[in-house]
């Protein structure tokens, strides 16, 4: 009640999530590393890119961004947390082939690039290029939603959530 009579805005309690990448979207049960297909991390999705373009599933802040640029975290308007992490085994190139462009802080749009890979070179380098979305705050989620695609675009819906009240 006190909201309404001073206007605070309530944050979005239904929230999609975009697909960060180009190309197939897959069960994460199917990512071979136990640390993704077991949900050790959270639940969510993984992608089979098809090019080295990542951009932002949800409207949010960047919360975590690796210094080899192989993952970013953001934080969506409901609240949830969002861990990118472009291919397996890639923290050890030490960010060879990877253009990051975010920071820590920065606001993001449903679109906004975050980070360039060439993929051709994490092929070579590391174990895979798929590329886990995980929501790493699992327990605050009602309800999601996952949409599997075989030609997914930056403008595919790949989740829908319901974020609980507080």
């Amino acid at each position: 009640m006190l909201k309404k009579l001073f206007g605070k805005k309530e944050k979005s309690l239904d929230e999609v999530i975009y697909s960060p990448l180009n190309g197939k979207v897959v069960e994460l049960e199917t990512v071979p590393d136990p640390t993704f297909s077991q949900k050790m991390m959270g639940d969510g999705i993984a992608i089979e890119p098809t090019d080295g373009k990542v951009v932002s599933p949800v409207n949010g802040k960047i919360i975590q961004f690796f210094h080899t640029k192989h993952a970013v975290g953001i934080e969506s308007e409901s609240g949830l947390e969002i861990l990118i992490h472009v291919g397996l085994e890639t923290v050890g190139m030490g960010g060879e082939g990877f253009e990051g462009h975010v920071k820590e802080g920065d606001k993001v749009k449903v679109g906004d690039p975050l980070i360039t890979v060439d993929l051709d070179l994490v092929k070579e380098k590391a174990s895979s290029t798929i590329t886990p979305v995980i929501i790493t705050n699992p327990d605050v989620l009602e309800t999601v939603d996952k949409k599997y695609s075989d030609g997914a675009t930056n403008e595919t819906e790949i989740m829908s959530t319901k974020v609980k009240r507080n």
